[in-house]
């Protein structure tokens, strides 16, 4: 539709309404809250994330470092347990080097009791932890108890018991006194549970003929 003005005059414009200050203001205001707004949590946001970054790189250095405390933990393990079979080792091997001189130093106690005693030889040593038990022949009674007595002096043996000391004629003719009797050795030394000894290097005095003693 075509409107016209018969009139000639010109059509008066709508007046523009004026905003007002304080709604103006508000917007303002608004407007910059929501920048400061938007910049506190830029900041916030780029504070933690660096926080985080660093916490990060932080577990990853700790987990780097427990990998290598665990490397070393094996190697100190691998250690420990070299050294455990080592010592065990050189307690073995002083062991026996001291049940060696403690044997020796039995053996040679013995030999040195053996030979005070006349028509008497020993023919089986067994030594089990401290107990000695000790077998032989003797010409006489009187030779058995005059060995206990030598044992006795010579302050090695102790708790000295005679189980049995029988004659049994070991040759035809001649008179012997098979005897078995046990002793605690007072004085530290010597293989525990070692196997039956002979002794060796000396040869044993002649049994006395039957009738004496």
């Amino acid at each position: 539709m075509i409107r016209i003005n018969l009139l000639g005059q010109a059509r008066p414009k709508p007046a523009k309404q004026a905003v007002p200050l304080e709604a103006t203001l508000q917007i303002v205001l608004f407007i910059a809250a929501v920048a400061v707004a938007a910049v506190i949590l830029f900041v916030v946001y780029a504070r933690q994330k660096s926080d985080l970054d660093a916490i990060n790189k932080r577990i990853a250095g700790l987990r780097a470092e427990k990998a290598s405390l665990q490397q070393i933990k094996q190697d100190v393990d691998r250690f420990e347990s070299q050294k455990k079979t080592l010592q065990q080792r050189i307690d073995v091997i002083e062991t026996l080097q001291k049940n060696r001189s403690g044997a020796q130093d039995l053996l040679q106690m013995v030999a040195n009791t053996v030979v005070r005693v006349d028509s008497l030889w020993l023919t089986e040593l067994d030594r089990t932890s401290d107990t000695l038990q000790i077998r032989g022949e003797a010409g006489s009674i009187n030779a058995v108890a005059n060995f206990i007595t030598e044992l006795k002096r010579s302050g090695y043996f102790d708790k000295i018991e005679i189980k049995s000391a029988k004659e049994d004629d070991l040759q035809p003719g001649v008179e012997t006194y098979g005897f078995d009797m046990s002793a605690a050795v007072s004085t530290p030394g010597g293989t525990t549970g070692s196997p039956t000894t002979r002794p060796t290097g000396a040869t044993p005095p002649p049994p006395a003929a039957k009738g004496r003693s």
